[in-house]
């Protein structure tokens, strides 16, 4: 028999989940999901609440996940059903993280780096001035003599940016969450409830996967086929501004792209595409012709109106489950991880804190 402990919580330092076992220290948090969103929201959270034990659990880690596909480029694609001012501070944290990085001696290592290069386009976009262009650097529209460079061009950006290569980053990542006292743990989940008794707090970062794990229909793939190939000659990138071809020169090869293509769940190499996408880049890069192939893969970018990040409670049986969703970022995961990774981490102290205040159950002594 249970009975309940008016205000008494033993000092905060027991907590007891539903089956009414009590545990000693710190609350447990799941992330599920590592890729680039969810080991930054994991160490986001084992660095910023110290009384949390952190265990991020996945089927895939690095070299494996659909952010080792990712260009890294930090460069948002604008969502019209999200507040601007979101966006924008999710983009200017991310930038300021990773820029504190590529200025560090190791910034190789981590895999980022400073990338200058132009964005053009066939015809001049709506917003002339994007939210995000005081953000990088040197941002400017390309004037004539620079768009010759571009016949296919009838107007263009030149900006300095940051690329965060995700083979690099992500293992960076994990140590930086095992220093932080966080865990990883190879694993499946299939339903939240396997997790009662297990963690204190779910953090969602399943990606493309939420849709299956939460039942969430609005979510959906959007399908990216990439090269990477070696061609050290060039310095600079060339992205056409809907995305639909992109040179992103990196550390020790140049990532070419790609497709955008809306609810196909392939992930083999499509031979066809691989054919568009050289070709097409060596439109705006002809000396690609004399590259060497490295390798091509293919990711499903997690597409989702609004990207979601907030905090839910579930109950089933007298339980309650915290949960915290972070997941929907479609193309802009690298650009906007560490924002986001921000903000779940403030929603999982905000839990934290729940759970701390709420009365503990103990064993009657009768």
């Amino acid at each position: 028999m249970l009975q309940l402990g008016t205000e008494h919580r033993k000092n905060n330092n027991q907590l007891l989940d539903c089956k009414g076992e009590e545990t000693m220290g710190k609350i447990r948090v799941a992330v599920i999901g590592a890729g680039v969103v969810g080991l930054s929201t994991a160490v986001c959270v084992a660095e910023s609440i110290p009384d949390c034990s952190v265990t991020v659990i996945a089927e895939k880690f690095s070299p494996h996940t659909t952010s080792d596909i990712a260009a890294g480029i930090l460069r948002p694609q604008f969502s019209p059903e999200t507040p601007v001012d979101r966006q924008r501070r999710w983009f200017e944290d991310t930038f300021a993280h990773i820029f504190s990085l590529a200025q560090m001696a190791e910034a190789p290592d981590v895999g980022v780096q400073f990338l200058s290069g132009w964005e053009i386009f066939k015809e001049p976009p709506k917003e002339r001035i994007p939210f995000w262009s005081d953000t990088v650097l040197g941002f400017r529209i390309m004037n004539d003599s620079e768009l010759k460079r571009f016949p296919q061009a009838t107007f263009g950006w030149m900006y300095t940016s940051l690329l965060c290569e995700c083979t690099h980053y992500l293992p960076w990542l994990e140590n930086r969450l095992k220093n932080a006292g966080g865990q990883l743990r190879a694993g499946k989940i299939t339903d939240f409830w396997e997790l009662d008794g297990k963690y204190d707090i779910i953090v969602n970062c399943s990606g493309i996967g939420a849709r299956a794990l939460t039942g969430d229909v609005k979510i959906y793939p959007i399908r990216g086929q990439i090269h990477k190939v070696h061609a050290p000659w060039l310095k600079h990138f060339v992205r056409v501004g809907d995305g639909t071809s992109y040179i992103y020169p990196g550390l020790s090869s140049v990532t070419l792209g790609g497709t955008r293509q809306k609810d196909d769940w392939r992930m083999s190499v499509d031979p066809s595409d691989s054919k568009l996408i050289f070709e097409a880049c060596c439109v705006y890069e002809p000396s690609l012709r004399l590259s060497r192939k490295l390798f091509e893969g293919v990711g499903l970018r997690p597409a989702r109106a609004v990207l979601r990040v907030e905090k839910e409670k579930l109950e089933r049986e007298g339980c309650q489950m915290y949960l915290v969703h972070n997941y929907g970022h479609a193309g802009a995961g690298v650009s906007f991880h560490w924002g986001t990774a921000k903000e779940a981490a403030q929603l999982v102290k905000e839990c934290t804190t729940e759970i701390r205040l709420r009365p503990i159950y103990t064993k009657s002594k009768l």
